[in-house]
């Protein structure tokens, strides 16, 4: 008998996923939602995406330029090399992501006077790192705009445990794949520059003007950031789309599906709530809802930050879940996309997977020590009083 060609197995994929989505929302309103949020994504968020590239990008270009990114490598490797084996000036990656979202480590990395000190299993583990303070600020900023001051901290504290495991994790899995990696530099000795004309100046050349040099260093690294934003287009679009589409649910004023942007079934937090018992002794989840926060943030943090307002109207969150929410929210930030495009775009597209499972365990270990070191923290404050 001869075996089942692989194109009817591609096919029965294709048609049990877009016949569950079009059996649920109709298959007119399921194409139009592809579209529409696709559209949006590419309009609000590549675009913008695309802009703190350039920006990142300018920036790195001057930390390395004038000389930041050499202090910050002399300042902070026997932190850094300890915790996550990686070189000091990693710091510079991580405040980039903690400013802004995961794609600003792609300027920074992809930065030859940055890369050079990087072996290339770090290199690769350089998005596990960076990504698990991705939108950190803002997701900060948010918990305490809504009362919750101290929480966050907790979540903060949390996040730096994930990313440890993640990025630890993510290195061993590079080398046990590519052994070769461990001693291969990402920036030959000598080729840390790019071949430049005759006519084109040095931003590090000492008989140019300090104007000069800076606006040298500004338009190189934008120029870089616009490359980068064109890169991450393909990933956003299409797996924010359909992780989305399994998310989020009907529109809120008509309780239909009508076509419109960001509906989908659903489906990933109904499974997650059939298991709510899991998530209370994990996370301290009080309510099974309190799930579509994390489950949320596997596409975009900032759409499960827009979900916080609903759940403080319905009594349902605490200063527990506050805690980890910011810890996981941090962790992951959207991997599902941002860490496929980033690979991607830094040429490391065959680790995708084992980046995706790195970072999901980090999210998870970083909720744990999280609701964990809450109520340690909580029932000591309580012991004392």
């Amino acid at each position: 008998m001869k075996s089942i060609p692989r194109g009817i197995a591609c096919l029965a994929v294709i048609i049990a996923l877009f016949g569950y989505l079009s059996s649920v929302m109709g298959f007119t309103n399921m194409l139009n939602t592809i579209m529409r949020t696709a559209h949006d994504l590419l309009l609000n968020t590549v675009f913008y995406l695309m802009a703190m590239c350039v920006l990142t990008g300018a920036l790195s270009r001057i930390f390395s330029v004038f000389g930041v990114v050499d202090l910050l490598q002399r300042i902070l490797k026997p932190i850094l090399r300890p915790l996550f084996n990686l070189p000091g000036v990693s710091s510079a990656g991580a405040l980039m992501t903690f400013l802004s979202d995961k794609p600003a480590i792609i300027s920074v990395a992809k930065n030859p006077q940055f890369a050079r000190y990087f072996k290339r299993y770090q290199h690769i583990s350089l998005v596990n790192y960076a990504g698990s303070y991705a939108m950190g600020l803002l997701v900060i900023i948010f918990m305490m705009g809504h009362g919750f001051y101290t929480e966050p901290l907790y979540g903060l504290v949390g996040a730096i445990v994930g990313s440890v495991i993640a990025t630890r994790l993510m290195q061993r899995l590079v080398l046990k794949e590519c052994p070769l990696y461990k001693d291969e530099d990402v920036i030959e000795e000598g080729n840390a520059q790019l071949k430049r004309t005759p006519y084109e100046t040095h931003p590090n050349d000492p008989r140019q003007t300090l104007f000069v040099r800076v606006l040298d260093a500004l338009l190189d690294g934008g120029k870089g950031g616009v490359e980068v934003g064109l890169a991450i287009i393909p990933g956003v679009l299409i797996i924010s789309t359909l992780v989305m589409m399994f998310t989020f649910s009907t529109d809120p004023d008509t309780g239909t599906y009508t076509g419109e942007a960001y509906q989908g079934t659903e489906l990933l937090p109904l499974l997650a709530g059939k298991a709510g018992f899991v998530f209370k002794w994990l996370f301290g989840f009080n309510a099974s809802e309190l799930v579509a926060f994390p489950i949320t943030a596997l596409g975009t943090v900032g759409a499960a930050l827009g979900l916080i307002p609903e759940m403080m109207s319905k009594g349902i969150i605490d200063s527990n879940s506050i805690a980890v929410f910011t810890a996981m929210g941090m962790c992951w930030s959207g991997f599902l996309s941002a860490d496929a495009a980033t690979l991607d775009s830094l040429g490391y597209r065959h680790f995708i997977s084992r980046s995706f499972t790195c970072t999901f365990i980090g999210g998870i270990a970083a909720g744990i020590v999280t609701h964990w070191l809450f109520v340690f923290i909580t029932y000591l404050i309580d012991f004392i009083n």
